[in-house]
């Protein structure tokens, strides 16, 4: 009946199909039936002309289907992707939807076929029916995502950028035969435009000074420029890299030193202790904090001595970020902006486990970082414009300015 409208033909076709199956797998073949409407649809626009349909706005032919299993929260969706004879089509709804699940797969992908596969990546694997897939379609998804990554990574830097974060999260990865833990360092700066970019990522061994040094040089090569103050935590070997390569101030991590003084207390004194540092926090500007900060490590010296002794030679590096404006001080007191950003890479790597190679960690926490960034860009600013003109106003503490050795 050439009457028929396209809509009863789509209410025929779900009614017959949704007849052939048992009452449990209703939602799943619901959802297959729906799926399998739009890509018939998507095709028919494609081709020009429905299925035996005689045309002169034919494009191409169908050509078969092949079939397709999609992973739902309703289980697994047997799909039947329609292929043409000239031209391809791919439904939307089957590409991964962000460059670094993308990536996530190809981390799996390459961890499984190059025979390293733990039990856990091998059902990822599956789970993402991946059973049948080739080495060369790994390597074309893998160069692919490196490309899009590496430009993210390498794009030069303009302008000036006085604040820089710098944090480590550790990944184990497979080095000749051994299981290894490397140091991810991400970069992370924010601009006289008040917005903050993801600046860098590298990959070594935390204590190595050199690493360091070569990192930082590099992120100054691409352009970074302007740098007042680094917020890091104290890694051996990083504060050697940032006095020699930058003519910056260091910022100790406040919550990472917070944490080391504490242990130098019994669990029921932390909440007093912590209170009683705080107060320096609290002083509006970076001389009655020190007054503060001294006062209160002399109260603490009869009973935690090694407290006061870890106050007295860090006093300078945690309070750093006291000479810089107000309204951008909690920004800066620790590396905070960057640890939601470690537990979304952390999450990432978990799945993985242990990275089959070092390109595997660039390409999937690469991919996580370009996403952020993306991200942060539409994002509202991060920090007042008006205040970064006031740095170098502020009142600085000589001893704050760290020397610069030669690079």
């Amino acid at each position: 009946n050439h009457t028929e409208t396209p809509m009863t033909k789509t209410n025929m076709d779900l009614s017959e199909l949704l007849a052939k199956q048992d009452g449990g797998d209703f939602l799943r073949a619901v959802a297959e039936a729906v799926l399998q409407l739009i890509m018939e649809a998507d095709v028919e626009g494609l081709i020009g002309a429905g299925k035996h349909e005689r045309s002169t706005d034919r494009a191409t032919w169908r050509n078969g289907y092949r079939e397709r299993a999609l992973d739902t929260r309703l289980g697994t969706l047997n799909l039947k992707v329609p292929k043409l004879r000239q031209g391809s089509y791919f439904p939307g709804f089957l590409e991964p939807r962000k460059t670094s699940e993308k990536a996530l797969v190809a981390v799996i992908q390459e961890a499984w076929i190059g025979g390293v596969s733990t039990r856990r990546v091998d059902e990822l694997a599956q789970a993402m029916g991946l059973s049948g897939i080739s080495k060369s379609t790994v390597s074309k998804l893998c160069k692919d995502i490196d490309e899009r990554v590496n430009e993210f990574l390498e794009r030069p830097l303009a302008g000036e950028w006085p604040y820089v974060w710098l944090d480590a999260t550790y990944l184990k990865v497979r080095q000749g035969g051994r299981i290894v833990s490397v140091a991810a360092i991400i970069a992370v700066a924010a601009n006289t435009d008040g917005r903050r970019e993801i600046i860098g990522l590298g990959l070594g061994p935390s204590e190595a000074e050199t690493f360091w040094m070569d990192f930082l040089r590099g992120l100054k090569a691409r352009g970074l420029d302007g740098t007042k103050l680094v917020i890091s935590d104290a890694h051996s070997g990083l504060r050697a890299a940032i006095e020699r390569v930058f003519d910056a101030t260091w910022q100790r991590c406040r919550v990472h030193w917070m944490r080391n003084a504490l242990a130098h207390v019994s669990r029921g004194q932390h909440t007093v202790v912590a209170a009683a540092i705080r107060q320096a926090f609290d002083q509006p500007d970076r001389k009655q904090a020190g007054e503060t900060w001294r006062r209160v490590a002399d109260q603490l010296r009869p009973r935690w001595p090694k407290l006061a002794e870890l106050m007295d030679e860090s006093e300078h590096d945690v309070l750093a970020y006291m000479a810089f404006p107000r309204q951008h001080r909690t920004k800066l007191h620790s590396t905070n902006p960057i640890e939601r950003l470690n537990k979304e890479v952390k999450r990432r790597a978990d799945v993985v486990g242990i990275f089959p190679n070092e390109a595997s960690i660039i390409r999937l926490i690469g991919a996580v970082l370009f996403e952020q960034n993306d991200e942060w860009q539409t994002a509202s600013r991060y920090m007042q414009v008006e205040a970064f003109a006031q740095i170098d106003h502020e009142e600085t503490d000589p001893i704050l300015s760290i020397t610069t050795q030669a690079a």
